[in-house]
């Protein structure tokens, strides 16, 4: 298995559905900045172009640089998409020591509300992948394989499904910076 971090982050979500997004985009702002050192806005491109705002680029520059962080090196950051999450967390490393996934999730708040979840609170029938996957069955299962487990969630403003529509809500935007935050929180 390639992932054999003691740490892994990954972000969860489909950046064609807005909001659902979510995940990668805040996992590819970790990676930009640990690659280079901060995020710079010619760093971005491709389907990531539309994701990143000037402001959520600042935002996580200052945030980061006044954290004085290096990139622990028992971190992988991995954007594992839609369907390959459940694969992922299906197949555990035995260097894992706590897998942080970064998700939408609904949950009674508004939009752009952030919230740390373990497996076993999250709402029911709430925390699917787009092919309605249940995650949390491989969630609990990582748990009991004693590695921790932790969910940043997100409450989504709007996820067009079926209809491909590129680019967080204003809300879910804003949230990015903090979702970095309350990953630092977790790894350090």
């Amino acid at each position: 298995m390639p992932y054999q971090a003691d740490i892994l982050v990954v972000g969860c979500g489909n950046i064609l559905f807005k909001d659902d997004g979510f995940g990668p985009t805040v996992v590819r702002a970790l990676q930009y900045y640990f690659e280079n050192g901060s995020i710079k806005r010619e760093d971005i491109t491709g389907e990531y172009d539309e994701m990143f705002s000037d402001e959520m680029i600042d935002s996580i520059n200052q945030l980061m640089d006044s954290m004085d962080l290096s990139e622990p090196k028992d971190v992988e950051y991995i954007d594992a998409g839609t369907g390959s999450t459940h694969f992922i967390f299906s197949m555990p490393d035995e260097n894992w020591k706590k897998v942080i996934v970064v998700d939408v999730v609904e949950f009674d708040a508004e939009p752009g509300t952030m919230k740390l979840f373990n497996p076993y609170d999250m709402p029911k029938g709430k925390y699917e992948n787009a092919h309605t996957w249940p995650v949390e069955e491989p969630l609990h299962d990582l748990v009991d394989m004693g590695i921790e487990v932790v969910i940043v969630g997100c409450k989504p403003g709007d996820i067009p499904m079926p209809d491909v529509e590129m680019g967080l809500t204003e809300p879910v935007k804003n949230a990015v910076p903090k979702a970095v935050e309350m990953i630092l929180k977790e790894i350090y």
